[in-house]
């Protein structure tokens, strides 16, 4: 068995459990591992059976378990392209999203950082998702390409519209924060849209394959939409409210260019918090009642809970 997937499936871990192991593997040194290290550690753990016991404090077990989990992809156990493993999301996201809320007066400036955000995010989601259906290069960059582009769409047509006169001052303000909440689980709604469509695979607590099934790839992609829902809404209205009453203090008033240096600094303070508590939100490894399945699944099975990986 996979062993990202055996440590999903026997590890019960909290909340607050995954929340602690997610500032670990967001540590900006695992973009930086190489091969031999990743393989190194594989090794480590597909050779020693105590690497399963949670409860070991072996220094070198829990590092093997950092470098893979943060860098090998469970359904195929490939590595993960280095800009797109977890780590790489934070530092790669923060700049488009702050640059994504400041006001423009030209459509031209609006587009890059729309544009930069939402390429990003879909190959990030695609990459970072379910990969136990069959999906081929020219079908994933056609899907790639359609998400990209209808997302930033519907991202820039609103803001656009707004720049005229006499624009209401809690809509200007409130719209962004809405659409880059709503717009960043829509994207990963689409970007993962064959998930719920082929199924993927569900397994018993031996990891077993029973079958595919649709409606857990149908619950791994609601759940990590709202996930990104909470990330993107928290991460643009917490610093747009900042803002929106510092900006009214004599010292901004005064040097209005600092304004921009606190709203960077919020941005990345947010983001720095909601990025693990996202992730954190849901097992990567999910469970779900095989009652709530396909029939033929519950008839291939006498297992009551199987496992599925959500995704990031």
């Amino acid at each position: 068995m996979e062993p990202n997937v055996r440590f999903g499936i026997v590890g019960h871990q909290s909340f607050f459990q995954r929340l602690l192991q997610w500032t670990e593997l967001l540590d900006p040194t695992n973009l930086v591992l190489s091969i031999e290290k990743i393989e190194k550690s594989r090794q480590i753990l597909l050779t020693n059976e105590d690497a399963f016991r949670f409860d070991s404090e072996d220094p070198r077990i829990m590092e093997a378990w950092k470098r893979s989990l943060s860098t090998v992809h469970p359904d195929n156990s490939r590595l993960i392209p280095v800009p797109f493993r977890p780590a790489a999301f934070l530092p790669f996201t923060v700049p488009m999203v702050f640059l994504s809320l400041l006001p423009t007066k030209t459509l031209k400036s609006m587009i890059l950082p729309q544009v930069s955000l939402y390429t990003y995010s879909t190959a990030f989601t695609m990459v970072n998702g379910n990969a136990s259906y069959n999906r081929g290069p020219v079908e994933s960059l056609l899907l790639g390409a359609s998400v990209t582009a209808s997302s930033t769409f519907f991202a820039l047509a609103p803001r656009w519209l707004l720049n005229a006169p006499l624009q209401n001052v809690l809509l200007r303000k409130s719209l962004p924060v809405f659409l880059m909440a709503h717009i960043g689980g829509l994207n990963v709604v689409a970007s993962r849209s064959l998930e719920p469509i082929r199924g993927i695979e569900v397994m018993d607590g031996n990891g077993n394959i029973i079958g595919y099934s649709r409606k857990a790839g149908t619950k791994a992609v609601k759940d990590t939409a709202m996930s990104r829902v909470l990330l993107f809404g928290t991460s643009a209205l917490i610093p747009e409210v900042f803002s929106f009453y510092l900006k009214r203090s004599q010292f901004f008033m005064r040097f209005p260019w600092s304004l921009w240096t606190l709203k960077l600094s919020c941005t990345v303070l947010v983001m720095g918090l909601m990025v693990p508590m996202s992730f954190s939100m849901y097992p990567q490894i999910g469970r779900i009642p095989s009652s709530l399945l396909e029939e033929e699944i519950q008839a291939a099975t006498e297992e009551t809970e199987l496992f599925y990986n959500r995704g990031v």
